[in-house]
């Protein structure tokens, strides 16, 4: 299913707007910790891990990285590629596989929305929310925050 559904950037882009849009009524019960979480962190494992091989960091970034998960990168480059990527588009630790980057650029490129987001930087991920629901942090407004120092 992953492979297939990720070639639909702009399908996906589709269903996270109707899904953020569905889920904003709900946001005043949607708080870290408790049954919703565990609930959502059940949903989120089984269909993000399905469609985007998604990791549980918590505190997604899809939707600004052409809706392929940079946490899948082996070095978890949450930025752009690193130095490593061979000339055909290959990653250095796993050579028979695409620089997630290089699928998350292509992608990008077909979604309206969220598109330009990618040439954006992204903060680093908030490594407590591991294993969280990112719906959730993200509603709570615990996910996305910058470091102290970092300017927007």
């Amino acid at each position: 299913m992953r492979v297939g559904l990720q070639r639909y950037p702009r399908l996906l882009e589709v269903v996270y707007e109707g899904s953020y849009w569905l889920l904003r009524p709900f946001r005043r019960w949607m708080v870290p910790g408790g049954a919703i979480e565990r609930v959502f962190v059940a949903l989120e494992k089984v269909l993000k891990g399905a469609i985007f091989d998604c990791r549980m960091c918590g505190d997604c970034v899809l939707h600004s990285t052409g809706m392929t998960c940079p946490m899948t990168c082996p070095k978890n480059m949450r930025n752009g590629p690193c130095g490593g990527v061979s000339v055909n588009g290959h990653c250095e630790i796993i050579p028979e596989m695409q620089c997630v980057w290089m699928q998350a650029w292509e992608r990008s490129k077909k979604m309206r929305v969220y598109g330009d987001d990618f040439l954006g930087i992204l903060p680093p991920p908030i490594r407590h929310l591991q294993d969280g629901s990112a719906w959730i942090n993200d509603f709570s407004g615990i996910a996305g925050q910058v470091p102290s120092g970092w300017v927007e």
